[in-house]
């Protein structure tokens, strides 16, 4: 608990038995009630790693459903057991749950409704071993959706994120794409509904068992979020509608 809120850390988890248990042992539990991991058909032993660890909610996909498909069950699990932060991790120990406790403060005193974990601000990410195809791809999309989107964002693309309550009941998740786009589909929701966003400066790692999507998943993300970048704007304008926005 943070000044009577209730904070749960949810864990989108595909074959992270490698990495599940550094990152669950880096959880500050004495802030944290609850931890939620979804497991989306792994096809190594994540599940028997999360119950040797005693993660008390698990959710199975018995089927890949994706990334997004993910988000959505661990989001609807944290609402289910009143959870008043929402703290997002990929359990692939890319980035440090030690943040966590910064990232609730900021929440939890009411600053800002959302916070990122940004690998660009400083020099976290090629410090961290970004390839660098990937750090010049980040820097054009973010300049491209801080445009559209109006903001000033370091970076849309961080699996490292923190919700309130309120902005998990305002926004239509549910309607975003089951694949790797939700992310950014789910910040332009919260753009449209005029949540602020706050960041912080996030290390990050990148090693063998960290997950990445290839090439070609990089390209079609990249399409992907140039056109949720497009539909805001033009949804902003009243010149379409858009379910995700309606």
């Amino acid at each position: 608990m943070y000044n009577d809120k209730k904070v749960v850390v949810v864990l989108p988890a595909y074959n992270a038995s490698k990495t599940l248990s550094k990152t669950v042992r880096e959880i500050p539990l004495g802030l944290v009630d609850d931890i939620v991991l979804c497991d989306d058909a792994s096809r190594d032993e994540t599940v028997l790693v999360a119950r040797k660890l005693g993660i008390k909610h698990i959710i199975e996909h018995k089927i890949n459903r994706g990334y997004g498909a993910n988000q959505k069950s661990l989001y609807e699990k944290a609402q289910n057991l009143n959870a008043d932060i929402v703290i997002m991790l990929h359990p692939d120990y890319q980035y440090t749950p030690k943040l966590i406790p910064s990232m609730v403060n900021i929440i939890g005193e009411d600053l800002y409704p959302v916070v990122l974990g940004s690998r660009i601000l400083g020099k976290g990410a090629l410090k961290g071993g970004m390839p660098i195809y990937k750090y010049v791809a980040n820097r054009f999309l973010t300049l491209f959706q801080n445009i559209l989107l109006s903001q000033k964002l370091s970076e849309y693309h961080t699996g490292y994120r923190a919700f309130s309550k309120s902005v998990l009941e305002s926004i239509k998740y549910q309607e975003n794409s089951d694949d790797f786009v939700f992310d950014n589909e789910m910040l332009s929701q919260v753009v449209y509904k005029d949540f602020e966003i706050g960041e912080i400066t996030c290390p990050t790692k990148y090693f063998e068992e960290a997950s990445s999507i290839n090439l070609t998943r990089s390209i079609k993300y990249g399409l992907g979020v140039l056109r949720v970048s497009i539909i805001f704007r033009l949804s902003k304008w009243g010149l379409i509608k858009s379910k995700l926005y309606s």
